[in-house]
């Protein structure tokens, strides 16, 4: 018996060419309005969270305070930087901001059967979709980097050099278990259509069936949008401003308008492939026939949509910054080998389920092969250890001289290497220590009477 889903795509291709535009016209505008509603609720839910003031003076509460920081920066002065490749300079915000509204054209906001009317023409609440269409999200993605690295390349500076090294290092590891997290939902979903995949998820979200995957996703695409705890590529504590240090006015706003549209990108992928897309949740998917259809999908998407960029202003107001090192080690020793385990995992389920086993063969199959592994990797472990151990009694570590640390080696600052530590810092003498130094005699009392001499 197969599970592949049988892709049909024929309700897509047809419509008008001013349809196609009121589509295009909407995704444009679906993106911009959600970038300035994410701006200023960042600011408002960070600032309820950390017991402050947020924006209240632009606008009725202050909503309209994203509006105010676009009108002054396009209003800044517009600096290019004198040793920067003017051209690279100038193409790289640009570069970094269209793939950016790519990936919205395959996001479905509702049912592609045709069940809205657009001035009498029936058509599917998405823009395309295609056979592929995940993995032309994941191209869209991948573009984009390269205007941060090449915006970093231009600069002509060192700080911003840095800042795209990273974002490139950031890209390459945690879109490998992004794609990773991806590769389950293709194998029970049998199809990388989007509109497909959402119509698989009508008896139960992805969420449930694949939590691994998406708890994956979901550290994965922090990683892919430099988003705090993950935000390196422009950490102002070791890189001024990263990437965009050398950018004013329009080019900057320009990268900051292209990471929160990504946030609302990756947000919208996380919805229709593992929240269920545009359906209904499930209360009130059970007593109300007509929630998944007409106009209602939308509401639903967009609800999923919201509350995932609240998840993105939790974690940044909530978490701190970690360390390069840690960041790239979580992405390559921890994300990577982890989606690797459980891909194979959901493949051995869907194998199985598609040979005609029943659940509790599967359970039994799978259960006793990952048992199988904890107990090798245990005995591993305690054969390892005792190895250490005896090598460490026949040959006892002889304690050396700490190797010298230099703070400048190279000609800049740079942090100490393993085994190495930070010379210590000179502190000030304790205040009993200090002398008191006045102006007049050693007392007040003195001082008053020269004072009443005067």
């Amino acid at each position: 018996m197969s599970y592949l889903a049988a892709e049909d795509l024929s309700m897509f291709g047809h419509d008008p060419w001013w349809l196609i535009l009121i589509k295009v016209v909407f995704c444009f505008a679906f993106l911009m309005l959600t970038v300035l509603i994410s701006i200023v609720m960042e600011r408002k839910v960070m600032g309820w969270m950390q017991l402050r003031i947020g924006p209240n003076r632009h606008g009725p509460w202050g909503m309209l305070q994203s509006l105010a920081d676009g009108v002054k920066l396009m209003l800044k002065e517009d600096v290019v930087v004198k040793g920067a490749d003017k051209v690279v300079y100038v193409l790289a915000p640009i570069v970094a901001a269209i793939p950016a509204f790519m990936a919205v054209a395959v996001i479905p906001f509702g049912p592609a059967g045709g069940e809205v009317s657009v001035f009498g023409h029936r058509t599917a609440m998405q823009l395309t979709d295609l056979p592929i269409a995940v993995l032309y999200i994941l191209a869209t993605a991948s573009v984009g980097i390269y205007g941060i690295v090449l915006a970093g390349w231009s600069s002509g500076s060192t700080y911003p050099l840095l800042g795209g090294l990273r974002s490139c290092a950031q890209m390459i590891s945690y879109e490998i278990a992004m794609g990773l997290s991806f590769a389950a939902v293709f194998l029970y979903s049998g199809s990388m259509s989007t509109s497909q995949i959402v119509a698989s998820q009508q008896d139960r979200w992805y969420v449930v069936l694949l939590p691994v995957s998406f708890l994956i996703y979901i550290v994965a695409m922090v990683g892919e949008t430099n988003r705090a705890p993950f935000d390196m590529p422009e950490s102002e504590g070791d890189l001024v401003g990263g990437f965009n240090t050398e950018y004013s006015s329009i080019k900057f706003a320009l990268f900051m308008l292209a990471e929160y549209i990504n946030m609302v990108t990756v947000s919208m992928v996380a919805v229709t492939l593992f929240l269920g897309g545009w359906r209904a949740p499930w209360p009130i998917s059970t007593f109300w026939e007509g929630a998944n259809h007409g106009w209602w999908p939308l509401l639903w998407f967009l609800g999923k949509v919201v509350s995932s960029l609240f998840v993105f202003i939790w974690i940044r107001a909530s978490v701190p910054r970690v360390r390069y090192d840690q960041f790239m080690k979580l992405g390559w020793k921890v994300l990577i080998p982890i989606s690797m385990v459980w891909l194979m995992l959901v493949a051995t389920v869907r194998a199985l389920r598609n040979e005609n086993y029943d659940n509790q063969s599967i359970v039994l199959y799978v259960g006793g092969a990952v048992i199988a592994l904890l107990l090798l990797s245990f005995v591993v472990d305690v054969f390892r250890d005792r190895g250490a151990a005896a090598k460490g009694e026949a040959e006892p570590a002889e304690e050396g001289p700490e190797p010298a640390f230099d703070p400048m080696a190279g000609g800049f600052p740079v942090p100490p290497l393993p085994g190495q530590s930070l010379p210590p810092v000179p502190r000030r003498r304790s205040r009993q220590d200090r002398e008191l130094i006045v102006s007049g005699g050693p007392d007040t009392v003195s001082d008053g009477k020269e004072a009443d001499g005067v």
